[in-house]
């Protein structure tokens, strides 16, 4: 292509045309995303959950639980293990409990329970075995809940999860960290919690 006297003023005008074309097109984008984030968010300052509320409404009703005497040991691991609990289990806030907070927590309603200590469970050899963060648990299912066992620590824990909280292994994730921090390990696990 052959250069005229008027490529230059011709380029002249193509920056110019650009030029105002961003001068217009830069408003514009931000005016639509303005006006997009406005009707995305929330209506009012209320409908926003902050980080620390709960999407479930719950009682603060202390739960209702046993507290059986333990040896000295178990009652150390155990204290241990409550200390080390989270103060949520997912969305679930915990709750006071009547008896045992030494060896008890409660969490959420209906109250998805933490027991520590008692008797270690018996295991059929043909009962299923899931570990957990580390942590070998054993299900039962009740009529209302399903109840998590450790088989694999020196004190056992049991886990309540009742029905409107299934599947249960879900809710013992964050449980079986602190197990892992407070309690040892036992001697002795079924055969499908090793590894």
């Amino acid at each position: 292509m052959e250069e005229t006297e008027d490529t230059p003023r011709r380029d002249r005008g193509n920056r110019r045309a650009a030029l105002w074309a961003t001068v217009v097109a830069v408003p514009v984008t931000v005016a639509v995303a303005a006006f997009t984030l406005a009707k995305l968010a929330p209506e009012s300052p209320d409908a926003t959950p902050s980080a620390s509320a709960s999407p479930r409404a719950q009682s603060s009703a202390p739960v209702e639980l046993p507290a059986p005497a333990l040896a000295e040991r178990p009652a150390v691991l155990c204290r241990a293990l409550v200390s080390q609990l989270p103060d949520s289990v997912r969305d679930l806030r915990q709750r006071p409990v009547t008896a045992g907070p030494e060896q008890n927590a409660a969490y959420g309603d209906p109250a998805l329970t933490v027991a520590c200590g008692g008797s270690a469970p018996l295991v059929p050899p043909t009962d299923e075995v899931f570990r957990v963060n580390g942590v070998c648990w054993h299900p039962v299912q009740e009529a209302d809940a399903t109840v998590l066992t450790t088989v694999d620590r020196e004190v056992p824990v049991r886990v309540r999860a009742p029905t409107a909280y299934q599947p249960a292994l879900q809710w013992v994730v964050q449980i079986s960290d602190a197990v892992v921090s407070a309690l040892p390990s036992a001697k002795t696990a079924p055969s499908g919690c090793s590894g």
